[in-house]
């Protein structure tokens, strides 16, 4: 995806050139001025059947206060890793992400899923699904709203029927169980039934069963979709923490072939060439 990789590295490289803060400071002008009138007067659109429209192709993006590598996470609150629970944090230490402050030039991210959960055709989980620079797409119909991600082709089915809930004894999912509901311009997912053999992110942090993730979805502006994502998982995690994700709308793209491979024999093939 030459133009798509090509964007994400112009991004990259505005994100990490200049300061949010000097950028926060240069406001004042009447063009900007006139920016925040528009945007205060815009209006989100809504379908036939009266609910938001978020319908469309959406590319992630790095926020402009994202520290180095929440690029493949979505931290943004002021600790580089949310305190974890005894359990949790030998969790996190037995990782080794590609990504993150535990990142190591034998990570095994990429090439072992039974320890790594990178690109071993393993479904990614939630919120993770996220933080991967890979286009979703939205698709609204009454009562559901679809998110079909590039990544692996995943797709996650949201009913947001009124009164709908979480059925009891559920099996674990890799992605979870999903309920969804509007509040107002707002559509808020809850999802629970998660097993435990993915992370939250690129970067290795990890959860238990226990995991409980809440994720609100909004479009505050036409080319902009937010999501802000609440992490709750008593077993991993001291306390509930918070991050968010942002993505571009990107009305001409479409969902291209992404084909995964087996990686579990990588490390075998890998090795068979250092030794010729």
């Amino acid at each position: 995806m030459p133009r798509r990789l090509l964007h994400w590295t112009i991004a990259l490289i505005a994100v990490l050139g200049c300061s949010y803060a000097l950028l926060a400071q240069t406001g004042g002008s009447s063009a900007q001025s006139q920016s925040g009138a528009a945007k205060s007067a815009w209006q989100v659109p809504k379908t036939a059947w009266g609910e938001p429209d978020f319908s469309g192709m959406w590319e992630p993006k790095m926020p402009p206060s994202a520290r180095e590598y929440a690029g493949y996470s979505f931290i943004s609150h002021k600790d580089a890793v949310p305190l974890m629970t005894p359990w949790g944090k030998q969790q996190y230490l037995s990782t080794k992400p590609s990504w993150g402050p535990l990142a190591t030039p034998d990570s095994t991210d990429m090439v072992n899923p039974t320890t790594g959960k990178e690109i071993g055709c393993f479904p990614t989980g939630v919120p993770r699904i996220w933080v991967h620079p890979f286009p979703t797409k939205i698709v609204q119909i009454p009562g559901v709203v679809y998110f079909l991600y590039e990544f692996n082709h995943f797709v996650r089915e949201i009913y947001t029927h009124e009164g709908r809930e979480h059925p009891k004894d559920e099996d674990p999912w890799w992605m979870g169980h999903s309920v969804g509901w509007w509040e107002g311009n707002t559509l808020v997912m809850d999802t629970v039934d998660f097993n435990d053999k993915t992370w939250i992110d690129r970067a290795g942090l990890p959860h238990s069963d226990q995991l409980h993730v809440i994720e609100r979805v909004t479009r505050p502006e036409q080319n902009k979709l937010h999501v802000d994502i609440t992490i709750d998982d008593p077993q991993a995690y001291t306390k509930t923490w918070s991050g968010f994700r942002e993505l571009e709308f990107e009305p001409t793209w479409h969902i291209t072939e992404m084909i995964c491979e087996d990686n579990i024999t990588f490390n075998d093939l890998k090795n068979q060439g250092k030794e010729q």
